[in-house]
């Protein structure tokens, strides 16, 4: 059964620093990503950042390149983004999310499931 467990959002003021968790089961590595997707309140969905398990190959939005890291923990099948000088606009709930086989995440479009979702809020 598909799991997406996601951790570590929460409030952080302006140039702050968050790491979020997700920590995923239930399906082949092989050829799937995970990553993460955003929305904030009356905005589309946005893809934020994903890695493939299997050869650790990435995307990340020219948005937050420069800030957000994302790696991965094959051992645990655990995926890390870390959000540096985070900005007010990055306020969203963060959702992680397991691409379509052979897909990475240059689109939402190209998520096929994802989790709960997590806030993450950028105030002073």
């Amino acid at each position: 059964q598909l799991q997406l467990v996601e951790s570590g959002g929460g409030l952080v003021q302006p140039g702050g620093s968050l790491r979020l968790s997700c920590a995923a089961s239930g399906f082949s590595f092989d050829y799937h990503a995970i990553g993460w997707f955003r929305q904030a309140p009356g905005k589309e969905r946005e893809t934020v950042s994903c890695i493939r398990l299997s050869d650790g190959s990435t995307f990340t939005a020219d948005s937050v390149k420069v800030r957000f890291t994302i790696s991965r923990d094959n051992a645990t099948n655990t995926v890390y983004l870390q959000m540096n000088s985070l900005k007010p606009e990055d306020t969203a709930v963060y959702y992680c999310a397991k691409t379509y086989p052979g897909r990475l995440c240059r689109g939402v479009h190209d998520f096929a499931s994802w989790g709960q979702g997590t806030q993450v809020t950028v105030s002073s």
